[in-house]
């Protein structure tokens, strides 16, 4: 038994030696694909768990890195934080309607403590967003702010953020995070409670029957769908799964006034919509106006995020401190680097507030 024992580790300790002599000898370049766990496994003669482990530890030492269902790859060798005084920011979009006032929080803090900005962009894509922390972490960096991809989906590449607790780098998410990872710093707008509030007054203002439109795979629709359940749950509403039209990242020019209409043509009764965002409420305004539905005498329709879109369009909404979430990002990463805040303790929910305005009176 301790003899088998003693052969495995050797044998994995003889992998990971041979990698890291032929990566260090140029018989692999970076981003190159090693070979696969199969045939590592043919050719040492062992298991397949037996590798898996010696790659799991060469990942962990920043040889390596993996792609999910792609395969092993070597990485660019990594360089330890030091007192470089640059900042990753990753972000969804770069020009959303939100992000450039959360930017000017963010870079207003790091510029007063001396820190520069290096800007990355994911498309909202879970792949863009390990393109981008792969080629960071190749760079001389001292923390992250990530807003993260299609939060509410379960993340591929948590090995990344493992990645950056072992090298000493800290990071922090903003506008959400993945429930796996809840743990980890963050500052948020508290959603749960926009959603209630918007839903609240339109439930003051009369209405019983409210259709909800909200995304469904970040972190913030279904956070806002939990507040317009509990708003309606409050008063004494049976909420009604059919009143409310899911929509993803990729359908969300579409799927939202689709799911409006479904509603109509099928003789539906509904007085308000609550919807995810904005932008969402500008284009259900723009579709129910097309049909001869007027708003806000036939229908109601509320946003969030108060928005220049929803100013410009008096849309109801929910207020988004944008600036101020930059800035509370911005003070808790510089709280995590220089010691004086504790990732336990690095948990921030800012309060919303309703913004009134002729799209619901």
């Amino acid at each position: 038994m301790y003899y088998h024992i003693d052969m495995i580790n050797s044998k994995n300790e003889l992998i990971i030696k041979d990698i890291k002599k032929a990566i260090n000898a140029g018989k692999y370049e970076v981003n190159q694909k090693i070979p696969s766990e199969n045939q590592l496994a043919e050719q040492y003669g062992v298991s397949r768990q037996t590798v898996r482990k010696a790659l799991g530890k060469l990942i962990d030492e920043g040889y390596l890195y993996s792609r999910h269902g792609s395969g092993t790859y070597v990485k660019q060798p990594l360089v330890k934080r030091g007192n470089s005084k640059n900042i990753a920011v990753v972000s969804t979009y770069m020009s959303d309607y939100i992000f450039p006032r959360v930017i000017q929080g963010i870079n207003q803090v790091l510029s007063d403590n001396s820190y520069s900005i290096l800007l990355k962009t994911t498309n909202n894509s879970r792949k863009g967003e390990a393109w981008c922390m792969e080629e960071l972490l190749s760079k001389n960096i001292d923390g992250m702010i990530i807003e993260p991809s299609q939060s509410a989906i379960s993340c591929q590449h948590q090995v990344l953020y493992d990645q950056m607790d072992s090298m000493g780098i800290p990071y922090v998410f903003i506008q959400g995070c993945y429930e796996a990872m809840m743990d980890r710093p963050y500052v948020m707008l508290d959603d749960v409670e926009g959603g209630r509030l918007i839903t609240e007054h339109l439930i003051k203002l009369g209405h019983k029957r409210i259709a909800g439109i909200f995304k469904a795979d970040d972190t913030q629709g279904i956070l806002r769908h939990k507040g317009y359940v509990k708003a309606l749950q409050e008063a004494g509403i049976s909420y009604d799964p059919d009143m409310v039209t899911w929509f993803h990242t990729k359908d969300r020019s579409t799927k939202p006034m689709e799911g409006i209409l479904r509603l109509i043509e099928n003789g539906v009764s509904f007085h308000a919509v609550v919807c995810y965002n904005d932008e969402i409420a500008a284009d259900v305004i723009k579709g129910l106006t097309n049909i001869g539905r007027s708003v806000p005498h036939d229908i109601s329709v509320t946003g969030f995020d108060n928005s220049l879109l929803a100013k410009s369009r008096g849309i109801t909404t929910v207020s988004h401190p944008q600036e101020e979430l930059g800035k509370a990002a911005a003070e808790t990463l510089i709280g995590l680097i220089n010691g004086s805040l504790s990732r336990k303790d690095a948990h921030v929910l800012l309060k919303p507030e309703l913004v009134e305005r002729k799209s619901t009176l």
